[in-house]
């Protein structure tokens, strides 16, 4: 009898314990600076980048354009219109890596791909396709330095 009503007490206790809500605060500032929608969401525009039909450029080349490829991520990224980029392991799709861009329309996704030299030599492809995510995606670059040991 004693086991059972420290049973029922321990988990009657559970269960208050986890059902009490965790107060949320909004910040209404924090909200308005990364243009959060009442969801605290708010629009991008996510590209996958493929390999790309040209097979025929020499390592040199393709370095160079790569370097680029990786100059115009920094640049991008500094300006804050990418989020996020990052390759893709080896996989049987041809799917090499991702931008997600910080603009609410395909035109203006399309304007920031054409700058980068990998795409321009056909290296990579983009597909470009709207997508709604949290407002707060837009912080983690901001983190992401003070994590990162090393640069690139």
């Amino acid at each position: 009898m004693k086991k059972s009503t420290f049973l029922i007490v321990f988990f009657l206790l559970s269960f208050l314990g986890f059902s009490q809500e965790t107060e949320v605060k909004f910040d209404e500032n924090l909200a308005k600076s990364l243009n959060a929608d009442e969801y605290g969401m708010k629009k991008y525009v996510f590209c996958l980048l493929k390999s790309g039909t040209n097979t025929t450029a020499s390592k040199e080349e393709t370095k160079k354009l790569f370097e680029g490829h990786m100059a115009n991520i920094n640049k991008l990224a500094k300006e804050g219109k990418l989020v996020v980029a990052g390759p893709f392991m080896k996989n049987d799709r041809n799917y090499r890596g991702i931008y997600i861009f910080n603009v609410e329309t395909i035109e203006d996704a399309k304007e920031l791909v054409a700058t980068d030299p990998a795409i321009k030599a056909n290296l990579l492809k983009a597909e470009l396709t709207p997508w709604y995510c949290t407002a707060a995606l837009q912080e983690t670059l901001k983190i992401h330095e003070k994590i990162a040991k090393t640069k690139m």
